[in-house]
């Protein structure tokens, strides 16, 4: 990769359901500009980008009035995207994440696998319905569109917790590490890391 080249994804999606936009930059220092509308996701998003290292900025509107499904499932539509425009080919990265984060009482693993191959393992039992106004049942969903649209193996285990926030907060810092080392330029690695030479 060319040393001024800048890895980064921006992605327009406008639907009846919902307006985002969304600017991605891999190797950035964690400068985040976010409203989504759904302030819960707004926190996770901003813990996200601060601790993988990359610069984000969304802006969308949803029909929250509704509910918030549509704009958490959305906007994981959206950074997934963003993560495969900015990752092109995926030549000289390192393909593999592993991520053990802890927050207080609450242990979380996550481990990805840039393949081009989706797929959600999610073993996440949060305690509570609601943080807040934020229905946990909607992390998800989240995970489930990202890991289609970026097109990783995405596992996320959690191995104890008790409070919700502190689960939800480890998941979102555990992915945010997993997906900072598996993007990460290898210089041993030449083209994509596949013995099939393709990913």
């Amino acid at each position: 990769m060319d040393a001024l080249e800048q890895r980064s994804g921006e992605v327009k999606r406008v639907t009846r359901e919902t307006d985002i936009q969304l600017t991605l930059l891999l190797d950035g220092t964690g400068i985040t500009r976010i409203d989504t509308s759904v302030p819960f996701l707004n926190h996770m998003l901003t813990l996200f980008a601060v601790h993988g290292f990359f610069d984000l900025e969304i802006t969308a509107t949803g029909d929250i009035e509704i509910d918030d499904h549509h704009t958490v499932e959305d906007i994981g539509i959206s950074l997934g995207q963003a993560f495969a425009k900015a990752l092109g080919d995926k030549s000289g990265i390192n393909r593999y994440g592993l991520s053990y984060l802890p927050m207080d009482e609450a242990l979380v693993r996550v481990v990805v696998d840039i393949s081009n191959r989706p797929f959600l393992h999610y073993v996440a039992a949060v305690p509570e319905q609601k943080v807040g106004n934020f229905d946990t049942a909607l992390v998800l969903e989240f995970m489930r569109a990202f890991s289609q649209h970026a097109g990783v193996t995405l596992h996320i285990d959690l191995l104890h917790g008790e409070n919700s926030h502190h689960i939800l907060e480890a998941i979102f810092k555990g992915l945010a590490r997993a997906m900072d080392q598996a993007t990460g330029v290898n210089r041993l690695v030449t083209g994509t890391l596949s013995s099939k030479g393709l990913l």
